[in-house]
């Protein structure tokens, strides 16, 4: 599905704001690690209103249940509605589609794999999640639409999204679970000259790299967040996030990642993985 998005001066920035891993259960108290995910979910966006109104679109990036439950994709669906923005989701390796499915149709939330957004950019998504697993893999369809996207385009300026990350980010426990066979992804970006940046989730953590020209961003979850550099399950102090873009008409992308001001929701430090 293709959705197209023009604004109205051509050239403003495309602000985006990017929600992941919220993990949420069907109870409303349901807690991962010691963080009740709903209430961290909850009070990411009420900051969000708070801290950084301005933005045009809201970009979901996976593990947005931890039980599978419709219920839990409802209270998404009733989290980001203060927000009033479109969101663009894709599943993570803790999702089940068929309970995304079943909260569409939605006032907020498009199902698509392609969104063109103002005059100058595109947003390709991608399902990179396999099921049962926790690592990711695009098969071919993907891969295909990934190409097709940007070949169509040449001309505009292209952020990619999907959960897993696609290059080691540096924990060997995380990074037995990154993108499987991601040379294939990044044999299809090669082939390319417009894509500006990659965004993903589940590493529960800030990433920031360049890779072969483009940019790899990785961002805070809004529940629990994993220590960076650590080969053993680890868990990091550091309170529940989000990151906010703007996508310039020349193709630069300025970003910065927020979080909560509290310590409200620390995780149990004695966990030894989830």
């Amino acid at each position: 599905m293709l959705s197209e998005t023009l604004l109205n001066n051509e050239d403003s920035p495309i602000r985006l704001l990017q929600i992941t891993d919220t993990h949420l259960f069907a109870p409303e108290d349901g807690a991962l690690l010691g963080v009740p995910t709903l209430k961290s979910f909850r009070a990411v966006v009420d900051q969000v209103q708070q801290r950084t109104p301005d933005f045009d679109a809201i970009l979901a990036t996976g593990d947005i249940s931890q039980d599978h439950t419709v219920q839990s994709y409802q209270h998404f669906v009733d989290g980001i509605e203060p927000l009033e923005k479109p969101c663009y989701w894709l599943p993570g390796n803790h999702d089940y589609k068929p309970s995304m499915s079943n909260v569409l149709p939605s006032s907020q939330i498009q199902a698509c794999e392609h969104v063109l957004i103002g005059l100058h950019w595109q947003i390709i998504i991608l399902d990179s999640q396999v099921v049962g697993v926790p690592h990711g893999l695009l098969s071919s369809k993907q891969l295909i639409l990934l190409d097709n996207a940007l070949t169509q385009h040449p001309d505009r300026h292209s952020l990619v999204l999907l959960h897993h990350h696609p290059l080691p980010a540096g924990s060997a426990w995380l990074d037995q679970h990154q993108l499987k066979d991601n040379q294939d992804f990044w044999d299809v970006l090669n082939q390319h000259s417009n894509v500006n940046g990659i965004v993903c989730g589940h590493i529960h953590q800030e990433l920031d790299r360049k890779v072969n020209g483009v940019r790899l961003l990785a961002t805070p979850s809004t529940c629990v967040q994993f220590l960076p550099d650590s080969d053993d399950f680890a868990l990091d102090s550091q309170a529940p996030g989000w990151r906010t873009f703007e996508l310039f008409p020349n193709g630069v992308i300025e970003t910065q990642v927020h979080r909560l001001n509290n310590s409200d929701f620390s995780a149990d430090s004695d966990a030894g993985g989830y």
